[in-house]
């Protein structure tokens, strides 16, 4: 599994901190550097929609603008997404589910995550 986090957001120590309490093997991205692939938040997308892949309180989002944002089409959208992670609400979560099915959680909600991961 993958977690890209953001070493100064207090929310992905957290989450980090929660996979290795629970013993979760994971490989930590930064996502400022190297974000998520388009297949990756191309999947996010879809199982999670804009508003919760969308940081809208990061300084990245409202240099861009919500109206700028809300005009982008799917494509656009990904596309700056996969250019600017500070864009993408952290940290994200990329994990096998039960079924061998990738899923994608964005935030640390630890019920939500637990869920997911057994």
């Amino acid at each position: 599994m993958r977690l890209y986090s953001y070493r100064a957001c207090s929310t992905c120590r957290k989450a980090q901190d929660w996979l290795n309490d629970q013993r979760l093997a994971h490989d930590v991205i930064d996502i400022t550097t190297q974000p998520p692939t388009l297949a990756e938040l191309s999947l996010a997308l879809a199982q999670l929609g804009r508003k919760r892949l969308l940081n809208t309180s990061g300084q990245s989002y409202r240099a861009l603008g919500a109206q700028a944002v809300a005009a982008m089409d799917d494509a656009q959208l990904l596309a700056v997404l996969a250019a600017d992670g500070r864009l993408i609400k952290r940290p994200v979560l990329i994990a096998a589910d039960t079924t061998g099915e990738q899923r994608v959680l964005t935030g640390f909600r630890p019920q939500e995550w637990q869920d997911l991961l057994g």
